[in-house]
């Protein structure tokens, strides 16, 4: 239990906890995601005009917290963080409900400030992104405030929490999730009215990619994607499609909206509002998803230190040591492929794609710790179903295609590569694997490369081909295999 930490968020829409294992090796510190339970408690929405909480909803909260109370039973204090967000800062009987939740869940809770609770949705929102020099936007609209962050690396610059929220938002504006022009109209002017107030100094600040971290963003994100509106984005576009489709319906229940989680649906239309708001104040041009949040950030800050380097690169390293990997060949086989990419790769080659390959040369082999019989199938598998912090769900799922690649029939790779740089870095690696079967360094790689749009000549020296014939005989079986994927790979004596 040592090497465990949980983090609860009390947030005004859901109550969310976390228990991550960490795991340390020679000097760095990973937290990975053992555990999660989320409820949609909608706080918010138990405020009454005098700001007190109703029963209905105390109770609700409290049966909740009893049920993460159980689960944290075996937790020392010092391993358990909970923070409680903006409807425990306003409620009038906020200490009341404080105290029975406290006994329900079995542990101190902690009411946070509107700008710390942005500062640990930073943190946890970095956490969970790969390591950039860009200054980011971290946007998260909760049930009853949203927080707005500028930062660079895992420090911010300026935060802000401002009391709007799609829980409150929808309640207000949308009562019984009734939509049109006017009430539509007024939720955005109200939250662009609390936007004035910090919408220059953001504008000046400026940002190079802005993330949304909330329920919201996720929602609006996957119904766009669904649509066919955007790719993976939420747009100023998208969304005003989206507004006047729930304006022509009426409601979110009427629109049978795509890939619209059924707790999403009340609070929809608050939310969009506010992103609405939010992108047309600050001059937003597109948005992408961040998995971490606040619930991140806690366990981040209950761990007490920040990760100084690109959180995939400390993912990759622990990945080697938890299944055992021969770093040795790891190394050999990644120079190789590296050389190899290098020669036919196009100059306009994705600067990522060079780091996704030396990745996946790393971790070729993880699945031999399960069985050696189609040992690349099961490196895939963890590889694209694995909890990696720093990586995307679309960079796993690349990583999972390169390595799935590197010695199965290229017909298994379904879907096929999407583009002709990811081939040739597939190519780069079954080559590289095949070098180095022997798992002994080469004196010097015994081939000329001449790599040129879909072709790649190895000129290999005299008299190595006969030296090497089980190796030979594999060059010459790729050959046939490339051919039938458009690729031609000519091995010359």
């Amino acid at each position: 239990m040592k090497n465990l930490i949980a983090a609860i968020d009390l947030g005004s829409n859901s109550f969310r906890l976390v228990i991550g294992r960490v795991v340390r090796n020679e000097g760095s510190s990973q937290v990975y995601q053992i555990d999660r339970l989320k409820e949609t408690v909608r706080l918010a929405a138990g405020l009454q005009e005098d700001k007190t909480l109703d029963e209905e909803t105390i109770e609700r909260a409290i049966n909740v917290l009893k049920r993460f109370g159980e689960r944290l039973r075996s937790f020392s204090p010092e391993r358990v963080r909970a923070v409680a967000t903006n409807t425990f800062r306003v409620a009038s009987n906020a200490q009341r409900v404080l105290e029975l939740a406290e006994q329900a869940l079995g542990f101190p809770i902690e009411v946070i400030a509107g700008r710390e609770e942005a500062r640990l949705i930073f943190s946890g929102v970095t956490h969970s992104l790969p390591l950039s020099d860009d200054r980011r936007l971290v946007i998260d609209i909760g049930g009853g405030s949203t927080e707005f962050v500028i930062g660079q690396h895992f420090q911010p610059q300026l935060l802000e929490s401002l009391p709007m929220g799609c829980v409150s938002y929808s309640q207000h504006f949308f009562p019984g999730g009734r939509i049109d022009a006017k009430s539509m109209k007024a939720a955005e002017l109200a939250a662009r009215g609390e936007l004035e107030a910090i919408a220059e100094k953001y504008r000046d600040t400026g940002w190079e990619a802005a993330f949304g971290s909330s329920g919201t963003a996720k929602a609006l994100c996957a119904i766009l994607t669904a649509s066919g509106t955007t790719q993976h984005r939420i747009t100023l576009d998208g969304m005003q499609a989206l507004k006047a489709k729930l304006i022509k319906v009426g409601s979110v229940e009427k629109a049978d909206l795509p890939d619209i989680k059924a707790d999403r649906v009340a609070v929809l239309p608050g939310g969009l509002a506010i992103m609405l708001a939010a992108f047309q104040e600050l001059g937003i041009t597109e948005m992408q998803t961040a998995d971490g949040a606040l619930r991140v950030g806690v366990m981040f800050d209950l761990l007490g230190r920040d990760a100084p380097d690109d959180m995939r690169a400390v993912t990759v390293e622990q990945f080697q040591h938890r299944y055992l990997v021969d770093r040795a060949q790891a190394e050999r086989v990644k120079a190789l492929a590296h050389t190899l990419h290098q020669a036919w790769a196009s100059p306009d080659s994705p600067a990522e794609l060079h780091s996704m390959l030396a990745w996946a040369a790393d971790l070729h082999e993880i699945g031999l710790s399960i069985a050696h019989h189609r040992y690349a199938e099961h490196s895939a598998y963890i590889l694209a179903n694995s909890d990696m912090p720093g990586f995307s769900n679309q960079e796993q799922e690349l990583l999972a295609q390169l390595v799935l690649g590197h010695q199965s029939k290229l017909a298994k790779l379904n879907p096929p590569p999407e583009t002709h740089a990811i081939w040739k870095a597939i190519l780069s690696l079954r080559l590289a694997t095949t070098f180095m079967r022997r798992r002994v360094p080469l004196p010097h790689f015994p081939a000329r490369i001449e790599g040129r749009n879909g072709t790649l000549v190895l000129h290999l020296e005299p008299g190595w081909a006969e030296a090497n014939p089980l190796t030979l005989h594999t060059l010459q079986a790729e050959t046939s295999e490339w051919q039938k994927v458009g690729f031609t790979l000519k091995i010359v004596e």
